[in-house]
């Protein structure tokens, strides 16, 4: 009898053991990923003279300088421009993606074109290229129709950017929809249009909050092509990040503290998200 209640015990306690092991492991993941944000919050906090000390100063006394001279300094207007600029291109592209993806993975899921494997392919084949092996060609291209430092065309390349990315997401996301729900719409005389907008788009909006705050984190974090086709006037937020590296130095504390202030939307996007996010991704995304 002994024997068979350490058999019976003996799976429970390796399930356990296992949680605590997986338990443990993912906050090791967090405090790894989490670490490099706060060391960069802490380093906003510290003067330039701590801030650049090695070993680190973790103990430096704390200030509100860094953030006061890009409030009240002469990098106020550059700054407010460029977050400005980032959000226009981010919040316009990702709009442009969603009015393009969510009928086109309708018709690659529900009601499946021929050949639909084939499109799915070519549309991830667009993603192997580098985006520097298209640059040249890209650039003039916007010279030659009058978009170079014009916002307009960071709204139109990373739309197509992230077009592929948010088509196969969605793809995922409408072949969890019901066929029946829309087979009963369509009885009820319901059109391919209110189809979309009163059906699917309800049922597929954890999926769809979840490609837009992805769509939107790959805008706003984009590097190559705002530096390449932008100048003064459409210069984006990792633009003006860049712009605060001097050969001279003294420019660390003040760069962190710029790099928290212009990671704030995305972060608050991603809080006010994260219940839609976690829900969009397991409805099918990551399968």
């Amino acid at each position: 009898m002994i024997a068979d209640a350490i058999r019976v015990r003996s799976p429970r306690r390796r399930g356990s053991a296992a949680r605590l092991t997986l338990g443990l492991l993912a906050w090791l993941f967090a405090v790894v990923f989490v670490a490099p944000l706060v060391w960069i919050l802490l380093t906003s906090f510290h003067g330039e003279s701590d801030a650049v000390g090695n070993p680190p100063k973790f103990a430096a006394p704390l200030t509100l300088d860094n953030y006061a001279d890009l409030f009240t300094g002469g990098a106020s207007s550059s700054l407010w421009s460029a977050i400005g600029n980032s959000v226009v291109a981010s919040l316009g592209s990702t709009l442009l993606v969603l009015i393009l993806a969510v009928p086109a993975a309708y018709a690659l899921s529900i009601r499946p074109v021929r050949k639909w494997r084939n499109v799915m392919m070519f549309f991830l084949s667009t993603r192997m290229l580098p985006v520097v092996g298209g640059l040249l060609p890209i650039y003039l291209i916007a010279r030659n129709v009058g978009l170079l430092d014009n916002i307009l065309v960071l709204v139109i390349l990373y739309a197509g950017m992230n077009l592929p990315i948010a088509i196969w997401m969605m793809r995922s996301f409408l072949q969890e929809v019901p066929v029946a729900v829309l087979e009963a719409a369509a009885i009820d005389g319901a059109p391919l249009r209110s189809i979309l907008w009163r059906v699917v788009l309800p049922l597929t909006a954890p999926g769809i909050a979840a490609t837009s705050l992805i769509c939107f984190i790959f805008s706003w974090q984009e590097f190559l092509l705002a530096r390449s086709l932008t100048a003064l006037r459409a210069g984006t937020a990792p633009i003006f990040l860049s712009s605060m590296v001097s050969a001279q130095g003294g420019f660390v504390a003040h760069l962190a503290a710029a790099a928290m202030i212009i990671s704030l939307p995305v972060l608050i996007a991603g809080i006010a998200a994260q219940d839609r996010l976690v829900q969009g991704l397991s409805l099918g995304a990551v399968k």
